[in-house]
């Protein structure tokens, strides 16, 4: 199915759900052996449910006529929720105990780094019940998997995402203890899995980072085609480049120039050789939170524990990650011992998490201006490859890292001009097509374009920033 390219997106059968047990479906298979591309679409469509193809009429987002951005936002809340998933057997789905809210288009499931930014506008809104029903979520997803996966898919198990549970949580004004134990114990087995030893990278000072993994090194199951070609197009071992290009998905950044040796080509793939300053900033952020939590939880053992780890992160970051030349923070290239060339809007990160030291920060709010600040937001990087994590494109959690992590160092302008800018795209697309966008072209003012499938409209973060960017600092009035 996924060779031939039945379907436009190669998202499409792994979705599929079996409308009869599925060893009378391939006993069937085995005997029809059906030869053609219009053979085996006819017969998936007999033997299977396919999303957005016979499971019905397409669903449609009812639009107020001349709502205002935060009204359609608030709109569309409903539009993004689902309830509680039971697994059926046969199907990816994995069960879920209570209702979520997913980012929209091909994105039918939870995804996890989206969701942290999505619930900074469920908040805003009093959105809070469906907000802490998607934290437990994530929590049982954590108990029942030891992490939390890229998505609520089964195809999706072999990895995560950036980090952001603890965030979440930190977001969450329940007072019951015993719900925050639980939590805290969920934080805990998810540091635990991403500061595992396949992921983990002794600097040159016995200092210890991590990267981005995927415990499987087949072509991903959802892009199975365009796994298979990069890997013959690249000459190289082949399990290394799904292994790589499987690490790239769970760093969010699918794809960019961040990941490849060439700085250019996808089938230079390497992102396993990387040491990512989002990831271990993260990584710093979730130690301090536990700390804090085990603080809480009269617990003195483990929040010295994990207050010394974050202390000798910081400063492994601060000495390894930092290039003093170009007043940034980059990703460490394992096997040239050095920084990656190139800015990307990843160095606002250890402002985000509170790492960066305050003589380093007029420094780096300098660059990220000189660099990265576009017409319509924040840059993901400076360089076109036309994969969908590069320029011209810009995208919403970026943008509140970015916000965020200026603020809190005391950046005001700036931050707030990376906000008017990021909202008057948002608003110029709005009023073009009436949608917001999984991701703009930053310096057109538009959506964005690129990468592996069409642009997405919904969509969870975007109208989560953007919900919370007018919260903290109004439309812009220009």
């Amino acid at each position: 199915m996924q060779m031939r390219d039945i379907f436009v997106d190669g998202k499409t059968f792994v979705d599929a759900v079996p409308k009869r047990p599925v060893a009378d479906i391939m006993k069937d298979y085995q005997r029809q052996k059906p030869s053609t591309n219009a053979a085996l679409k006819a017969f998936a469509l007999k033997n299977f449910v396919v999303p957005g193809v016979n499971d019905g009429p397409p669903t449609t987002v009812p639009v107020t006529k001349g709502a205002s951005l935060q009204q359609h936002i608030k709109e569309l809340w409903p539009h993004l929720t689902r309830p509680a998933v039971k697994s059926v057997k046969g199907g990816s789905a994995l069960s879920l105990p209570e209702p979520f809210v997913v980012p929209g288009g091909r994105f039918r499931e939870m995804y996890y780094w989206d969701s942290y930014f999505t619930m900074l506008g469920l908040k805003e809104d009093g959105q809070n019940t469906v907000m802490e029903s998607t934290i437990n979520d994530f929590v049982s997803l954590v108990e029942r998997y030891g992490h939390i996966p890229n998505g609520t898919r089964s195809y999706y198990l072999s990895r995560s995402q950036p980090p952001f549970l603890y965030l979440m949580v930190g977001l969450s004004e329940t007072t019951n203890d015993r719900v925050k134990a639980r939590r805290l114990a969920a934080v805990k087995a998810e540091y635990a899995y991403m500061t595992s030893k396949a992921r983990t990278v002794s600097m040159p000072d016995g200092s210890k980072l991590q990267h981005y993994w995927d415990a499987r090194a087949t072509p991903r199951d959802e892009s199975y085609l365009e796994d298979v070609e990069t890997a013959h197009k690249s000459g190289r071992p082949k399990a290394q480049v799904y292994r790589d290009l499987r690490a790239g998905a769970e760093s969010g950044w699918d794809y960019s120039s961040r990941w490849f040796a060439d700085g250019r080509s996808i089938t230079t793939i390497d992102t396993t050789n990387i040491v990512p300053v989002d990831l271990n900033s993260l990584l710093y952020g979730m130690e301090r939170s536990i700390a804090q939590g085990c603080r809480e939880a009269a617990d003195r053992a483990c929040a010295q524990s994990f207050t010394k780890k974050a202390d000798r992160r910081a400063k492994a970051i601060n000495t390894y990650l930092w290039s003093s030349s170009q007043k940034r923070y980059g990703d460490w290239d394992v096997k040239k011992s050095a920084i990656r060339p190139g800015v990307t809007a990843a160095t606002a990160f250890p402002l985000f998490v509170g790492l960066a030291p305050k003589s380093r920060v007029n420094d780096l709010a300098a660059t990220i201006k000189a660099q990265l600040l576009a017409p319509g937001g924040l840059r993901t990087t400076t360089v076109k490859t036309g994969q969908q994590w590069d320029e011209p494109n810009g995208w919403a959690p970026l943008q509140w890292v970015a916000v965020e992590g200026l603020e809190k160092n005391g950046q005001h302008a700036l931050a707030k001009t990376i906000s008017d800018r990021f909202l008057t795209t948002v608003l110029a697309e709005y009023k073009r097509s009436g949608k917001l966008v999984e991701k703009y072209n930053i310096e057109s003012q538009a959506g964005g374009g690129g990468g592996e499938y069409e642009l997405q409209d919904g969509f969870g973060w975007s109208n989560g920033v953007t919900r919370a960017l007018i919260e903290k600092y109004g439309m812009p009035t220009t």
